[in-house]
């Protein structure tokens, strides 16, 4: 299904404003009116959530109206966001190389942004994923860093074959 063809997606950021305002890219995404700012995550929306147990596969496009991130420090992360019944509809993207000047090139260590933009990906929403990376001077960075293994992913038959890709890209974290 081509991008144009698809329901658009809504974006959405539960912020918990952990990070420094001037550097926080949900913040900046709800300025642009990009994404809107929620204080629960609307139940048809998908989560982004770095420690939920499924991926984020091209198969999700048909299941939800919108993609949440939960914006917070990566220091607190653990804190704040769990697998609990706090969030449903949980996912996790597959690894990746951040783009952002403060974790350039840290393996998952991506901003609020990248991450959304990364689940378009995924998902076939391939001109919202870039569009929304235009409004950071960075941006094109990450999608530099990431474009052959997110058109992979976006190939993806399912979270096996997820991970296979993962394996080809990145074997060092399936070695330690």
């Amino acid at each position: 299904m081509s991008e144009s063809s698809a329901i658009p997606l809504e974006l959405a950021v539960l912020m918990y404003r952990q990070d420094d305002p001037n550097k926080c890219t949900a913040s900046r995404l709800v300025k642009f009116k990009m994404a809107k700012e929620v204080r629960r995550v609307p139940i048809t929306f998908l989560v982004l959530n770095p420690f939920a147990e499924k991926m984020v596969t091209p198969n999700d496009m048909k299941k939800f109206r919108g993609i949440c991130a939960i914006d917070c420090s990566w220091k607190l992360a653990t804190q704040v966001i769990n697998t609990s019944k706090k969030f449903f509809n949980n996912r996790k993207l597959p690894a990746l190389l951040a783009g952002n000047p403060t974790n350039y090139a840290k393996l998952g260590m991506l901003s609020t942004v990248e991450a959304i933009s990364a689940a378009l990906y995924i998902l076939n929403y391939k001109e919202m994923a870039r569009e929304i990376l235009n409004k950071f001077k960075w941006g094109h960075t990450f999608m530099d860093l990431n474009s052959e293994i997110l058109e992979d992913y976006s190939h993806a038959l399912g979270q096996d074959e997820i991970i296979t890709i993962e394996k080809d890209y990145f074997p060092h974290i399936f070695n330690s």
